[in-house]
């Protein structure tokens, strides 16, 4: 079957070879036909000159008027001989086996039919104005000079017909565009040809341009260099620098990772595809003669590839609503374009890339502004969440959180020196003094208006307690987490020991309006009966002790819902809370309550509730994110395991229990 298959194949290629040899066949003899009676004409032009040049001499008539006629005339003869030879090239040979030969001949086919075309007029010229002796003007020679005239008017035209439609010189211009519009698509993006491609190029584009084709020979450069560019764009998949409208997304977090997209596809775009593109551009058309349509040929390209919708996505970002996360993207994007305003300037100079130039200078003005815009107003918006309500877990604020971390982000190297060189710009833009000694008060500023933000929030808390572990907190946080931190260098260092020792402040308070009135409920006054004996109230003994178990149960319910903001904070807090409530508890039972077992709670005596080791267990639970009731959350392992090797070791290794 196969072999079938192959032999019917090869029947068909036959068939088509057969085909094209008759179609060939039929234009040869067409040509020898013309060939023959344009050999015949001129063979007749040649001969009539001669004779008129014999009678004119056998007439003694003046030959200074023949002589200059019979020298062109020829050289009208073997021209047009040439342009016969050179119009069998054109239509027969495909540009593609070797374009440089073909662009020569087609400049030869050109200089030949411009020479034919003056010498048949200047003989035609001579001709006509020639005076000749009446006497001798016969019959025979105004038959012959007239049938001369009539043919050398029609070799005149010969060039008109070569360049009329369907024309040889025509059709061989035709396939010179078909070829040029080959190699400049064979021509990669992101990469020059090979020198000898562009030189080739370059040749068809002179002869174009020399047969007032330049228009269209532009035509075809923009139509294929844009596509090849389009389709790398493509691959690049930017359908969202059309999707997104300012009016479709309420956040700038919800189109961030589209922003960073754009800033790489961009700086691919421009850097790579786009440089590449003015580079070949100017190779290509590095005449004096072609100069300005070659940046126009590139405005076209880089227009029709794209460029516009990464700058329209630019400024639809800037017209979002302002918010703080907003700053740091904008600053991502002014870093992006600075980072390429070298390639700008250098691409899209002259006039016929003004478009771009000013959208692209648009852009970066609604950036710096925008930039300039949220930054200044940042202590404002802080101010502004003055009067919402703080946590009611006495936590560190989201904002004041945010605030920290978004400050710290905010001076590293990355944005902080792009921040600098914005603001410097646009207070150049206002003619208005810079420094950096602005951006750093500003930051102060922003700070300085948190510490007030806690100092009212504390006071909406009506729990005492609360406030003061609100205080120590936030005062925590702030010291240790811009400790170390660009923060920290720009709020000084008096500032940072400073929330120290008011963390420590609020400790103190704190413990004391809350853990620290516990003990006190353990008093032994009056417990014992008799001055000097040993007869205890036992009574009073399990009232007090009873008194100090709803006291500590109200204040371990009420503080196990609150939180503290960093593990060693948690760690250091528990640890004052056991030493404050602990020990009492251990020597008010190795005391009064000898007979009772330590290590689980009576089941007799119902007065006893909590173990020491109990206590210690629920207390270094506490403060924990999401804790449990009377602390049965999970999170608190590591913890309390660490406190209870430090703490219980010490503390519970002399009671009766262990021993």
């Amino acid at each position: 079957m196969e072999g079938i298959e192959n032999i019917k194949a090869a029947r068909e290629i036959l068939k088509c070879s057969i085909e094209k040899s008759r179609e060939l066949g039929v234009e040869i003899s067409n040509r020898c036909w013309r060939l023959e009676s344009c050999e015949q004409r001129l063979d007749f032009l040649a001969g009539a000159l001669r004779n008129l040049a014999c009678k004119c001499t056998l007439y003694k008539m003046s030959g200074h008027d023949v002589d200059r006629v019979i020298g062109p005339a020829a050289s009208v003869v073997k021209i047009f001989d040439v342009i016969c030879g050179l119009e069998n090239s054109l239509s027969t040979d495909d540009p593609s086996d070797d374009i440089s030969a073909y662009v020569t001949t087609l400049k030869w086919m050109e200089e030949a039919l411009s020479l034919l075309t003056d010498n048949c007029k200047l003989v035609v010229s001579w001709l006509e104005t020639s005076s000749f002796n009446s006497s001798v003007a016969e019959s025979w020679y105004v038959v012959n000079v007239n049938k001369c005239l009539s043919i050398l008017r029609e070799l005149q035209a010969t060039e008109e017909h070569f360049r009329a439609k369907g024309g040889p010189l025509t059709v061989a211009l035709d396939k010179v565009e078909v070829e040029l519009a080959s190699l400049l698509k064979g021509i990669a993006p992101l990469s020059l040809p090979l020198p000898d491609v562009i030189q080739n190029v370059q040749a068809i584009i002179d002869r174009l341009a020399a047969n007032h084709r330049l228009d269209r020979c532009m035509s075809i450069y923009v139509e294929v260099r844009r596509s090849n560019v389009r389709k790398a764009v493509e691959e690049l998949d930017l359908d969202y620098l059309e999707e997104i409208s300012f009016t479709e997304f309420d956040s700038v977090l919800s189109v961030e990772p589209h922003i960073d997209l754009w800033a790489k596809h961009l700086e691919f775009a421009v850097k790579y595809l786009l440089d590449t593109e003015h580079r070949l551009c100017i190779e290509v058309f590095r005449k004096a003669a072609f100069k300005e349509r070659c940046m126009d040929c590139f405005a076209k390209i880089a227009v029709q590839s794209g460029i516009h919708s990464f700058i329209k996505f630019g400024n639809t970002i800037t017209k979002g609503k302002k918010e703080a996360i907003k700053l740091l993207k904008l600053l991502e994007m002014f870093a992006a374009l600075n980072k390429l305003r070298s390639n700008f300037n250098r691409l899209f100079s002259g006039r016929a890339c003004g478009e771009i130039q000013t959208q692209t200078r648009d852009l970066v003005k609604r950036v710096v502004n925008g930039t300039c815009e949220i930054f200044w107003e940042l202590s404002l918006q802080v101010e502004l969440q003055r009067p919402t309500s703080p946590p009611v877990d006495g936590s560190v604020p989201r904002l004041v959180n945010f605030v920290t971390e978004y400050c710290n982000q905010l001076l590293e190297d990355e944005y902080w020196s792009t921040l600098v060189q914005v603001v410097e710009i646009h207070q150049g833009w206002n003619n208005e003094n810079f420094g950096k000694e602005l951006l750093v008060n500003e930051m102060q500023n922003i700070v300085t208006v948190i510490g007030l933000n806690l100092e009212t929030w504390t006071k909406r808390y009506e729990d005492v307690p609360l406030s003061y572990f609100f205080l120590m907190n936030n005062h925590w946080y702030l010291f240790k987490y811009t400790r170390g931190t660009k923060l920290g260098e720009i709020m000084g260092h008096e500032w940072i020991t400073g929330h120290e020792e008011y963390m420590e402040y609020y400790e103190t308070h704190f413990l004391k309006e809350s853990w620290g009135k516990l003990p006190s409920l353990l008093s032994e006054e009056g417990l014992v009966l008799f001055p000097g004996g040993r007869a205890i109230d036992r009574q009073l003994v399990k009232k007090r002790l009873k008194e100090f178990t709803e006291s500590f149960d109200e204040i371990y319910k009420k503080q196990s819902s609150w939180e503290l903001c960093d593990k060693g904070l948690r760690w250091r807090v528990c640890q004052n809370v056991l030493h404050v409530v602990v020990p009492s508890y251990i020597n008010y039972l190795e005391k009064y309550m000898p007979s009772i077992e330590f290590e689980v709670a009576s089941t007799t005596d119902q007065h006893i509730k909590y173990t020491a080791k109990t206590l210690v267990n629920m207390i270094t639970c506490l403060f924990e994110p999401k804790v449990g009731n009377y602390g049965s959350s999970t999170k608190c392992t590591e913890l309390s395991g660490k406190l209870n090797n430090s703490f219980v070791t010490n503390q519970l290794s002399s009671t009766p229990a262990a021993a």
